[in-house]
């Protein structure tokens, strides 16, 4: 099995997936830090982004949610 084969089955696995989301919520924090910055300096253009890409993690995250899901995962927190 090739290093892509592998690299493209974790992606897909439960834990790949947990990963994802990790990484994907760990940019929420550079998000938060930047709308904050944007409010303090009261710049509506970067608040704007900051807003966008939070709607974009947020989608991020609900879409790995959804995969989890799909995967059939027995977590309690996943209901």
């Amino acid at each position: 099995m090739s290093a892509l084969t592998k690299a493209k089955g974790f992606k897909k696995s439960k834990t790949g997936t947990y990963l994802s989301i990790g990484t994907t919520a760990f940019g929420a924090v550079s998000v938060l830090k930047q709308a904050k910055k944007a409010r303090s300096e009261h710049d509506t253009l970067r608040l704007v982004d900051a807003v966008v890409s939070a709607a974009a993690i947020a989608t991020g995250i609900a879409l790995l949610y959804r995969e989890l899901k799909r995967l059939g995962d027995d977590d309690v927190l996943l209901g």
